[in-house]
């Protein structure tokens, strides 16, 4: 069965005392979401070791923004996935839309970075998602299964058990726009029917599937609400322990 997940992407945000505060936060508050929903936050990279002593045994999961491709090597500035998972943290987000667009990342990319970070034990949260062009062309149906396919085709059922997909309509990210929840509905719906097609009805409905367009605690319940979308991928409402509680207690 599949989980509920919200998880809080704070991108390049806060510095390494005010990331720590925020974290200690959620944690005081962790306790008013339902045993249900698992919280997660995604911190920078400078704030994984520090957060992580703050979440340790509580119910708060961490993850990393990113990592490499590379496994080790004379990659200067690069973060592998062995160092994200030797800070305690336990997943790491791939694929995010602002990746893609402002450093190049390419479908063949993460299914390199997808691989090291399953090999060295850490869950993985792939983001799909087309651009305003996409949708307004009509191709996001397209565009979304074209990099779920194009990633998860290198990897088993087995696999699939570690990784969750984050849908995020691209021009609903830091827009003011957030696509309907039946907008929402009909892709995650799609994105489930695709793995389906490719890895059986069963590891479609146990996959988790995240939204990821400005979802706050104005729209959550209404988002939550419908049967494809298992929770949320947040970004600017992440950096407010008290929006991102309300976010996870809106199922």
């Amino acid at each position: 069965m599949r989980k509920n997940i919200v998880a809080g992407n704070w991108k390049m945000n806060t510095t390494v005392p005010e990331g720590v505060e925020l974290a200690k936060a959620v944690v005081a508050k962790a306790g008013e979401v339902p045993a249900s929903v698992k919280l997660i936050v995604a911190t920078p990279a400078t704030h994984l070791v520090p957060v992580a002593e703050v979440v340790k045994g509580t119910p708060v999961g961490l993850s990393a923004e990113n990592c490499a491709d590379k496994e080790k090597g004379a990659y200067t500035g690069e973060i592998s996935a062995a160092m994200v998972a030797s800070t305690g943290a336990q997943y790491t987000i791939l694929g995010h839309s602002e990746r893609r667009q402002y450093y190049g990342e390419t479908d063949a990319k993460l299914v390199d970075k997808t691989r090291l970070a399953l090999d060295n034990g850490l869950g993985v949260i792939l983001c799909v998602g087309e651009s305003l062009e996409e949708r307004e062309a009509g191709k996001h149906f397209e565009v979304v299964e074209a990099q779920t396919v194009n990633v998860l085709a290198h990897f088993t059922a087995e696999d699939m058990k570690n990784i969750i997909i984050a849908y995020e309509p691209v021009w609903a990210i830091g827009t003011g726009k957030t696509a309907t929840a039946e907008q929402a509905e009909e892709i995650h719906a799609f994105i489930r029917k695709t793995l389906a097609g490719k890895f059986g009805a069963q590891v479609a409905d146990d996959t988790t599937i995240l939204y990821g367009g400005s979802c706050k605690p104005s729209n959550a319940k209404e988002l939550f609400a419908k049967p494809d979308i298992d929770g949320g991928l947040i970004g600017g409402a992440a950096l407010k322990a008290d929006d991102f509680i309300a976010i996870a207690m809106s199922f």
